[in-house]
């Protein structure tokens, strides 16, 4: 995923294993966990893939492949199969175009965006999937995210793994010092952003030179002050950017934007501060109390010389509306060969069976809603994890990322640019949604 450094990626792995003091050996879980309902099985000591040859492709490496490759080699226990790993490197597109136009993919790929199963199932690149991994997609999913693996009608996709975008980090020492508490609302968040420049400290550390930071925000206030139905809609440009939803949403952030008081540096300092370098500033320097992001925060806390679960702590990102706000971002893996093989492991990735052996692994969060948090190996973990249950049906995916990368994943263009512009200005909320919905409206018809 374009907002995670490969090297970010080991960190966070590490700082997870740390951070609890978790020891999560070599065990994957294999040994114990039961068969899924309608996973590959072994019966009577058969192996129902012995002599099967599969190749599976994703971006990861080093700790993270290593994790993942624990997760193969229970698979090919079970079925007898062989899976080779192949490393696409952060730029899966040039990896797989050239195999996919020599008629050599994988059998597998995991893909770091759902726009890309559009795009190759467009290209018929990708095979539907068996019914029976629909199946599993049946069971342990919500309909969201089979609707999100989903191209002209046919199923191609199931999310593997998963980000946690729905958090505010903050600095337990800076909250004591000010007597302020984690708010579980945004109109306590604002109160408690006060209470803080009162006490001598700038609230927030914005990363706003990276502006998938300022993106990530807002999809956290518009899920929650708009609805899961008004989000879906937004992010297929079904209502235009000038709607009263949008409005709403920028008035909140305008909160924050409003007051330079609240912003490290004020608006210049903020977006002059990319990530990670807002997450130092908070528990390296320990010039803010709180910074606004994802899960993977955890590993820049680590190299500040911070300790998740003691001075660097979390809470979910306060509710703006009626709904508590669950965005998420993630992987999805699909079949390119339409193989006995492809399809079982696509199987077993998206059963309970498959979650519960990665989620014993650092660094690893699932989208399966059967997988319980007891099988995570800290306790930061498995409170989001939790979260994701409990938000249900209300889960949704990073919408910026579900856009034309015209528009939701280009530097110094479209919702980035626009987004940083309303920083610089943030009493100009009709302005702001008026260059959003003329970005969006040009990016949506190409």
């Amino acid at each position: 995923m374009r907002k995670l450094p490969p090297i970010m990626v080991a960190c966070l792995a590490l700082a997870a294993a740390a951070a609890c003091g978790s020891d999560s050996g070599g065990d994957t879980g294999s040994g114990s966990a039961p068969a899924a309902s309608g996973a590959p099985s072994a019966a009577g000591g058969d192996k129902p893939l012995a002599g099967e040859k599969i190749e599976i492709a994703a971006k990861w490496t080093g700790d993270e492949q290593a994790n993942f490759e624990k997760v193969l080699k229970a698979f090919e226990e079970k079925t007898g199969a062989t899976v080779t790993y192949a490393s696409t490197g952060e730029d899966t597109g040039a990896y797989l175009g050239p195999r996919i136009e020599g008629g050599n993919p994988p059998d597998v790929a995991i893909l770091p965006q759902p726009g890309l199963v559009q795009q190759y199932a467009d290209e018929n690149a990708l095979k539907p999937l068996s019914p029976e991994v629909q199946a599993q997609i049946d069971q342990n999913y919500t309909p969201y995210w089979k609707d999100l693996g989903s191209a002209k009608g046919q199923v191609y996709g199931v999310l593997v793994k998963a980000a946690h975008k729905s958090l505010i980090w903050y600095r337990q020492g800076a909250f004591d010092d000010a007597g302020a508490q984690p708010a579980s609302t945004w109109d306590d968040l604002i109160k408690n952003a006060q209470t803080l420049s009162d006490s001598g400290v700038a609230p927030f550390a914005l990363c706003a030179a990276s502006g998938w930071t300022l993106t990530d925000l807002f999809e956290n206030v518009y899920l929650s002050s708009a609805g899961p139905e008004n989000y879906d809609k937004l992010a297929k440009h079904e209502i235009p950017w000038t709607d009263a939803s949008v409005k709403t949403a920028l008035e909140k952030m305008a909160q924050i934007f409003g007051k330079k008081e609240f912003m490290l540096g004020g608006s210049s300092g903020a977006l002059q501060t990319d990530f990670p370098t807002c997450v130092t500033q908070v528990y390296g320097q320990k010039k803010a109390a709180m910074v606004i992001e994802a899960d993977f925060v955890a590993a820049s806390v680590g190299q500040s010389g911070a300790k998740v679960g003691e001075d660097a702590k979390i809470m979910p990102f306060p509710k703006a509306g009626d709904t508590a706000p669950v965005v998420l971002g993630g992987d999805v893996g699909v079949a390119m060969k339409d193989t006995k093989g492809a399809m079982a492991l696509l199987e077993f990735l998206a059963s309970k069976e498959g979650g519960e052996v990665w989620a014993k692994q650092p660094g690893y969060l699932s989208p399966n809603r059967n997988v319980s948090p007891d099988n995570y190996p800290d306790d930061l973990t498995k409170q989001l994890a939790q979260t994701i249950i409990s938000a249900g049906e209300a889960v949704r995916y990073d919408m910026s990322d579900l856009a034309p990368s015209a528009f939701g994943g280009t530097d110094g263009k479209g919702e980035w640019k626009d987004l940083q512009d309303f920083l610089r200005n943030p009493s100009d909320v009709k302005g702001a949604q008026e260059k959003l919905e003329a970005d969006a409206a040009k990016a949506f018809k190409k």
